[in-house]
């Protein structure tokens, strides 16, 4: 499977007289969060709520600062979540696309609305 991009809103339900944010983002299910580059926490002013570490693809750990909260907003989804802050391009990983109900289509390389749910989303709670 090759990488999947998909276009999704960000904002900060704190501050609701900044803008919403939309970005590009890549879809990694292999990832657990919300990753932002500083710039975009800087747009959408979100505070550092505490520090977390995170291991990277070459298995290295690195301690980051965790932002938030954040508003995720993908076609007639939404989710509230953290980030952690690092590199240079937004990623969007397993917590907030479960939280969405949100699947990958391999073959069309895209991010979606679980068709087994469209029009609200479905959770395990059990």
């Amino acid at each position: 499977m090759g990488l999947v991009y998909s276009s999704i809103t960000l904002s900060n339900p704190v501050n609701t007289e900044l803008l919403p944010l939309q970005t590009k983002c890549l879809v990694d299910t292999g990832s657990t969060y919300l990753v932002l580059p500083q710039h975009v926490v800087t747009q959408l002013q979100l505070a550092t709520l505490e520090t977390s570490e995170a291991t990277v693809a070459d298995g290295s750990s690195r301690t980051v600062p965790y932002v938030g909260p954040v508003k995720i907003n993908f076609e007639n989804r939404s989710c509230f979540v953290g980030a952690i802050v690092m590199g240079d391009e937004v990623l969007l990983g397993a917590v907030p696309m479960e939280d969405m109900d949100l699947v990958v289509l391999p073959k069309l390389l895209k991010l979606s609305v679980n068709p087994e749910s469209p029009n609200i989303p479905r959770g395990l709670v059990k």
